[in-house]
């Protein structure tokens, strides 16, 4: 496929929004909002969840839901109000003309079709003289281009096949499929590792530059917009309250909304554990094998080995932080630890106190769960979307404590929620009436009424805004401070491992590269990859001498 790279207008910006007023019933989301994106120019539109910034970008395309009205302004391009248009004068806009790459890959790819099947259904949709064959070839090299490895092998793989980075890259091959003017790239890097993320957003700024296209970030990764963009708009409750360039906006922001959001980042230290504090949790050399079985005996032919020999101590008041790229072993270590992962493919000693958790099953292994409780990472995802709050809350009560009254439940759950920053009068609205963070809540507090002495929190900050980030892990440290609980905190953000951890373990492929204290870790790192884990996460700043340059 040829790329044609696109030569600036002299003529005006490439697509200009107009006094925009996007509202919801009597809820006004985006409120005057004016903004321009020039011909291969770079522009983010930044802000907390709730500020507008998404609605603003989708209006663009007229990509709301139904419950949305746009009752003023105008998106204008090449002279025409694309507002104005009908559906069917948009198809000729959306995927040639601007095209979307939305936050989370996984739901906007079919699960049941194939990614050959996806990328050449839309090329057959927005190119009526191409034939299938055609369609797959340039499908193919689209994969190429983007970097997915062996394309020619993995186009015929579902998405629940590809990791988090390869799906991010097939989004960004559809994106440019028909070769479009501009690209709108919504939040594309929030929930990937750090190294991912730096390839993907490399892999954007490459292929802008190589096709001459215009790219609207929506971010709230401040850092993500130092590194890509050449102009910011800030958004706050609808408006627009601050515009530049971008280094004018970090050097010299004068919004007091824009300076939070540029101080905004997890703060401070683990709390300082007590190193004769009694051991909670030992884990010796466990491991994690999934077997690969083939033909049609389904014998067994090898294995997965997704934790390969890991031990670890958490003593109470501590936590131990788990560091690594997505596929590292992570999340399944903390689900072996919970027994949540089927016993036949796990291995090694898990000793709570003094009781071989791996050993347990039925009555014995349900009264260990009032001990160890875990925090998702998707708040939205792991709260019952028909239970109300108070029923998310109170739900373990009724399994292990079934004795207690109603009242005597209402009032556990009152405290637990006031406990996490809840207004306890809220506990009858349901999750979807909940900001991000207010459901991250939620879910701490239906993982602390019972009362744990060991909780395992996986990644449960890496969906959230910076300025949420710093309350949840204010949040978790003071928990732990009034409850003395032992935490295995799972994250590939450096940021929050360094606030909460006083250990860390780095994994790579199942196995522990290094682990140590937190200041050995970021002050001294011995492998190459810790140094590159924390390079990337510090804007890419240089690991010298194995110190970390702030």
């Amino acid at each position: 496929m040829t790329d044609n790279t696109k030569t600036s207008a002299a003529d005006g910006p490439l697509v200009a929004v107009n006094g925009l007023q996007v509202a919801f019933g009597k809820n006004v989301a985006v409120d005057g909002v004016s903004l321009t994106i020039g011909h291969g120019e770079t522009v983010a539109l930044v802000g907390e969840s709730g500020s507008g910034k998404s609605v603003t970008a989708m209006s663009i395309l007229k990509l709301l839901p139904k419950a949305a009205n746009i009752s003023a302004g105008s998106v204008v391009m090449e002279g025409r109000n694309l507002l104005d248009l009908d559906n069917a004068a948009l198809r000729s806009v959306r995927g040639r003309k601007v095209s979307v790459i939305f936050q989370e890959p996984m739901t906007s790819l079919n699960p049941v079709h194939t990614i050959q099947r996806q990328l050449v259904e839309m090329l057959l949709q927005h190119n009526t003289g191409m034939s299938k064959r055609e369609a797959r070839a340039q499908t193919l090299e689209l994969l190429e281009q983007v970097g997915i490895q062996n394309a020619h092998e993995r186009v015929g793989a579902y998405p629940h096949e590809l990791s988090g980075g390869q799906r991010q890259r097939v989004m960004i091959a559809m994106a440019l499929a028909c070769n479009p003017e501009m690209i709108i790239a919504d939040e594309p890097t929030t929930a990937l590792d750090v190294t991912v993320q730096a390839q993907i957003l490399t892999l954007l700024k490459d292929l802008q530059k190589k096709r001459g296209m215009a790219l609207l970030l929506i971010t709230h990764d401040l850092g993500v917009v130092r590194h890509m963009a050449e102009r910011v708009y800030v958004m706050q409750h609808g408006k627009i309250v601050e515009e530049g360039k971008t280094e004018d906006i970090f050097t010299k922001a004068q919004h007091p909304y824009t300076l939070s959001l540029l101080n905004a980042e997890p703060k401070g230290t683990a709390l300082a554990g007590d190193p004769n504090a009694p051991t909670v949790l030992k884990a010796d050399n466990v491991k994690v094998w999934f077997p690969i079985k083939k033909g049609f005996l389904r014998k067994t032919v090898g294995h997965v080995k997704a934790v390969d020999g890991l031990s670890l101590d958490i003593k109470s008041g501590q936590t131990v932080g788990v560091v690594g790229e997505s596929g590292s072993g992570k999340s399944t270590l903390g689900n072996m630890l919970l027994r949540l992962i089927d016993k036949s493919c796990c291995h090694g000693t898990v000793l709570f106190g003094d009781v071989d958790v791996q050993k347990l099953s039925g009555a014995d292994l349900c009264r260990l769960r009032t001990d160890i409780q875990i925090v998702f990472q998707d708040p939205f995802g792991s709260l019952s979307p028909r239970m109300s709050v108070a029923e998310i809350v109170a739900e373990g009560l009724e399994l292990h404590e079934p004795n207690l009254t109603a009242a005597e439940v209402d009032t556990k759950v009152c405290a637990v929620l006031n406990e996490v920053g809840l207004d306890p009068e809220m506990r009858h609205r349901y999750p979807h009436e909940f900001s991000g963070g207010q459901r991250q809540r939620i879910s701490i507090a239906r993982a602390l009424i019972l009362e744990p002495k060991f909780l395992v929190l996986d990644e449960p900050t890496s969906a959230l805004d910076m300025t949420v980030q710093e309350q949840v892990v204010n949040l978790l440290r003071d928990i732990q401070k009034r409850r003395n609980l032992a935490y295995l905190f799972i994250s590939h953000d450096l940021k929050v491992i360094r606030a909460l951890s006083n250990h860390i373990l780095v994994m790579k492929d199942g196995k522990v590269v290094e682990q140590g204290t937190a200041q050995e870790i970021f002050q001294q790192p011995k492998e190459a990859y810790t140094k590159a884990l924390i390079a990337a996460a510090f804007n890419n700043k240089a690991v010298g001498g194995g110190v970390v340059k702030d």
